[in-house]
């Protein structure tokens, strides 16, 4: 497993070196690329790297995140094909840096969130959704848990969206957030329902004092 982590490890840590490069060194018109390449490497790399301090027990090679989904492969395509052939036909379009800053914040704040969350949880954080109720895996409402539900989606929701932003990719920057919406919607019910089988009355009290944190969705709720 050590030669994988290791090959994994060196392949983010030059893509991100690559992008930074790009971004001191290249033409203007591809910082979006090179921004995107550096973030998007650093979020896989520090997931498992984050994991590896907060949750160490649960510390494998899926948690560099890059045995995703197809669909979050497939919408990462789409992006960078969106991205080089706006840069052929509107070259002018990835010159507005107002996107670019925007993206930036919301992929630095959402990185910090996520990971925060992550940290906040400690053990009781994994990347799958738990099914049993595990030894030990307490309610955590303190931290940035105090502020929403669910800091790690919010994190990832506004991160995803950012990383569009970056790239000034009007299309995708839509096409991210309304499927990340309904990614996170259906994923939070089904957490949820899972959380209140777990921990009863006292998830249902923390639900009526603290919102989900994404944008009209509240997660699921008993029925009175």
């Amino acid at each position: 497993m050590s030669k994988e982590v290791a090959w994994r490890s060196s392949l983010l840590g030059s893509c991100c070196a690559l992008g930074l490069l790009g971004l001191g060194l290249g033409p203007s018109y591809l910082y979006g690329g090179s921004t995107h390449l550096s973030i998007l490497s650093f979020f896989h790399y520090s997931e498992y790297l984050v994991t590896a301090i907060s949750n160490p027990k649960t510390l494998k090679l899926k948690s560099f995140l890059l045995d995703n989904t197809y669909e979050y492969w497939l919408a990462a395509l789409l992006g960078w094909m969106e991205y080089f052939g706006e840069l052929w036909l509107f070259p002018g379009l990835k010159l507005n840096p107002i996107p670019w800053y925007l993206g930036l914040v919301l992929c630095g704040g959402g990185e910090l969130l996520r990971k925060a969350a992550m940290l906040n949880a400690g053990h009781n954080f994994t990347h799958q959704i738990q099914m049993y109720h595990q030894p030990g895996h307490v309610l955590v409402t303190s931290g940035v848990y105090s502020l929403c539900r669910h800091p790690s989606y919010v994190g990832w929701f506004y991160w995803s969206i950012g990383t569009q932003m970056i790239l000034c990719n009007p299309i995708c920057t839509v096409g991210y957030a309304v499927v990340s919406w309904m990614f996170f919607r259906n994923r939070v019910e089904g957490e949820e329902i899972v959380l209140i089988n777990f921990f009863r009355e006292d998830y249902v009290r923390y639900q009526e004092k603290v919102p989900t944190g994404l944008p009209f969705i509240h997660g699921y709720r008993l029925a009175c």
